[in-house]
């Protein structure tokens, strides 16, 4: 699947900048533009506060290898569409060791088993295909795998991220928040768009 390139159009609503964020939202401009998420969610300061701390934690750092949340992160987008989300998760992807080939397989524009051949990162991807795609209960055979070499405790992390970037896809998407051109123009050298 490819996602169209470019910044999308204009946002569903309206993003709020520093100066107008209200009294709770200001702590998130502190360093500067918080981004389209923050920009968006400070219309609702009490969601954004309880929002940007879970999202952090989802995607931040942990004991899940940075590469492997972003085989996560950007394989689930793609399968959402998420043009904001694959195409900024596309550029973190690259900055966490990612190969363009492997991103390319994450984004579907190559087979995953053409690219990808260790079999811990075979069974995440299948579990995350699973999670994202699916519905009802996830077959046996993906259960079996990725029980059979991830612990429990990165089945659920993984779980719940991918789970994370399933909110944040739709959120993005129906919101239709614009990429940032420098990522844009990133993506657009590295013929990635």
């Amino acid at each position: 699947m490819r996602i169209d390139g470019g910044g999308g159009g204009m946002p569903t609503v309206r993003l709020i900048g520093a100066e107008q964020a209200p009294l709770l939202a200001r702590p998130f401009y502190a360093n500067g533009d918080p981004g389209p998420i923050v920009a968006s969610l400070a219309q609702v300061p009490e969601l954004l506060d309880v929002a940007i701390p879970f999202i952090g934690t989802a995607l931040g750092p942990s004991s899940i290898s940075w590469r492997a949340k972003e085989l996560v992160i950007v394989r689930t987008s793609a399968l959402l569409e998420c043009r904001y989300c694959v195409q900024t998760h596309t550029a973190v992807a690259l900055d966490a060791g990612l190969s363009r080939e492997e991103i390319l397989a994450l984004r579907g524009e190559a087979p995953i088993d053409s690219v990808f051949r260790d079999p811990r990162e075979l069974a995440l991807l299948g579990w995350v295909d699973a999670v994202a795609n699916g519905r009802g209960a996830i077959p046996g055979h993906t259960t079996d795998a990725i029980h059979g070499l991830w612990d429990d405790h990165e089945v659920v992390e993984l779980t719940m991220l991918v789970g994370a970037t399933m909110m944040l896809n739709r959120f993005a998407t129906a919101l239709q928040l614009p990429v940032a051109e420098d990522t844009v123009h990133r993506l657009t050298e590295e013929d990635l768009l």
